[in-house]
């Protein structure tokens, strides 16, 4: 199948309406504002560390809880995202900080565990005095956690992916500003599904609320391309073996659609080889089952030839930006998407610059709304709401972005690669207006 053309990208600061060819509201002075800091954030690193916050109202830092899945089935994204938004606060502190201020991280680990995400997010109001809580990934924890944010009235940023935010499930000190959920996700993806690999499909996925969006949304993504689910197989996220679900799997399969995460998907991707061989329907994975896993790890190799969704593609391409190198570089991180310091350490590229684009948006909102303190947390809500074109930058790497401040949710590019010689291979950049779908609500109608 010959590779589709992948489409340029825009220079530093190019309008959104260039880069995606999607119309951009009129821009509000809260909306202007916040682009504008996006833009000259770098401005300051040339100032020595003295200069950068001499004109603070405040000498005191402003404070990020950052909810991180250290342990439990989370913890490889966890250690990724850590990595991720520990580099971008550094950068953000060379260049003066957020209004003058420097920045501060305060770090908490919630298990991966619902109960204890609820207990993290009350700990960074009421114990540490943090001025928002970011970084949440796993739906199950973000289900449980947002509820008890919005009851302290923390500005909650989660970096997620579900489909939560965006359907209304939650509440308006809750935002998605970094990352597409999987719901945009799936639509940009069905059709060259449906047209390239096949009509009967069968979805393995985990057997939570993320999973759950997928199985939801794909199914309802390939029917609109005219094909059909043929069978859903949903994995606890507890499991450590696989081969018994694999029989499930109906003959007039076409497409295996895989999304498996947690500590056990090298072995899922292995036992998938195992059980099929050489006779297998055509694979398209999301990256998740293989993010941080290293391609050429043994019993991979019969991944050549298939597919994969990525968040933002792990190797670097022909046409890479000069945004991806500094962001890489920022990182630590080498062209095939491991640590350079230890080529064995694969990331979680696929995922990870949502923590490194949120910490900019928290960064423009707050200067945006001059935050103050806990006292403005609503303005910083409303300043981010009113934002709505992000440019490919080095603030917003993956690519340009539109934000959606009455749902909360930023819609951005997806990426189809394939495995060839052990690497992926982009073939397709979809545009930004394939992931759109209609309001499913309104937050700021809600009190703040």
């Amino acid at each position: 199948m010959p590779a589709s053309k992948i489409p340029s990208k825009p220079a530093s600061g190019t309008e959104l309406s260039s880069a995606s060819g999607v119309d951009e509201p009129p821009r509000s002075p809260a909306r202007r504002s916040a682009l504008k800091t996006l833009a000259a954030a770098a401005g300051g690193a040339s100032l020595p560390l003295w200069a950068r916050y001499a004109e603070a109202q405040s000498a005191a830092p402003i404070r990020i809880g950052f909810q991180m899945h250290a342990t439990g089935i989370g913890a490889a994204y966890g250690r990724w995202y850590n990595r991720t938004t520990e580099a971008a606060l550094r950068l953000i502190n060379e260049a003066g900080g957020i209004n003058g201020r420097p920045v501060e991280l305060v770090t908490e680990d919630d298990g991966t565990d619902p109960k204890r995400g609820a207990e993290v997010v009350e700990k960074f109001a009421t114990q540490h005095r943090c001025d928002v809580g970011y970084g949440t990934l796993f739906s199950h924890v973000v289900m449980s956690s947002a509820p008890r944010a919005g009851e302290l009235k923390l500005p909650y940023f989660v970096v997620s992916e579900g489909h939560h935010v965006a359907s209304g499930a939650l509440n308006r000190w809750t935002l998605q500003p970094g990352i597409t959920d999987v719901k945009s996700q799936v639509l940009a993806m069905a059709p060259f599904v449906r047209e390239n690999l096949g009509r009967k499909v069968t979805m393995i996925f985990p057997d939570y609320a993320f999973g759950h969006d997928h199985r939801d949304f794909f199914t309802q993504a390939i029917e609109a391309q005219g094909g059909e689910v043929v069978a859903k197989l949903a994995i606890p996220p507890s499991e450590t073996s696989f081969t018994k679900y694999f029989p499930k799997i109906p003959r007039e399969t076409e497409v295996i659609y895989h999304v498996m995460v947690g500590p056990s998907v090298l072995t899922f991707v292995k036992e998938m080889g195992e059980f099929f061989g050489p006779s297998r329907p055509e694979l398209f994975g999301f990256i998740d089952s293989l993010e941080a896993v290293d391609l050429q790890s043994p019993g991979l190799e019969f991944l050549e030839g298939t597919y994969f969704w990525e968040g933002m593609p792990r190797y670097a391409q022909p046409d890479q930006t000069d945004f991806d190198r500094h962001y890489r570089a920022a990182i630590g991180i080498d062209e095939n998407g491991a640590l350079a310091a230890d080529p064995r350490d694969v990331s979680a590229y696929a995922h990870m610059f949502g923590c490194w684009e949120t910490l900019y948006v928290i960064k423009a909102g707050m200067e945006a709304c001059g935050y103050r303190g806990p006292d403005d947390r609503a303005a910083l809500v409303e300043a981010v709401e009113a934002m709505s074109a992000m440019p490919l930058s080095n603030e917003h790497p993956q690519g340009a972005k539109i934000f959606n401040g009455k749902t909360h949710q930023v819609f951005g590019p997806q990426y189809i690669s394939k495995v060839e010689n052990g690497r992926l291979t982009v073939l397709e950049e979809t545009p930004i207006e394939a992931g759109f779908y209609p309001d499913e609500v309104d937050y700021t109608t809600q009190p703040l």
